[in-house]
């Protein structure tokens, strides 16, 4: 996801990185939606991350403003840029509208039929 950081500013996501590695924080106080809220919507879509507190967050750490993201589970699995962007594109899509219900069901059909392409190693005996 890492290759995908700047299609988050473009959507008016101010991000927070430390150098280049796997994790980065998205800052939701100009969005007036807290990370929890997010973290949930995104969980019925089967988008899995966690809210995170960000630099000056008004919220409790209970609540947050912001977003924690890890590419570790998607590059697991074997995702490149292309399947990262996408995962990025859901978030952004999620993020325009928490509370519908139509937005998330669809996504989490594409984020299903994305999953079956790409399974999660299996351990062997």
């Amino acid at each position: 996801m890492q290759t995908n950081v700047p299609g988050f500013p473009k959507r008016g996501l101010r991000l927070f990185l430390k150098d280049k590695n796997h994790m980065f924080l998205v800052d939701l106080i100009n969005k007036d939606i807290t990370g929890k809220d997010v973290e949930e919507s995104l969980g019925r879509a089967n988008i899995t991350l966690n809210k995170n507190a960000v630099p000056n967050d008004p919220q409790s750490r209970f609540v947050t403003s912001g977003l924690r993201i890890g590419t570790p589970a998607i590059t697991t699995r074997g995702f490149k840029e292309k399947e990262a962007s996408q995962v990025a594109t859901w978030i952004c899509d999620v993020l325009k509208d928490l509370n519908s219900e139509d937005e998330i069901k669809r996504v989490k059909s594409e984020v299903k039929e994305l999953c079956k392409e790409y399974p999660v190693y299996a351990l062997k005996n």
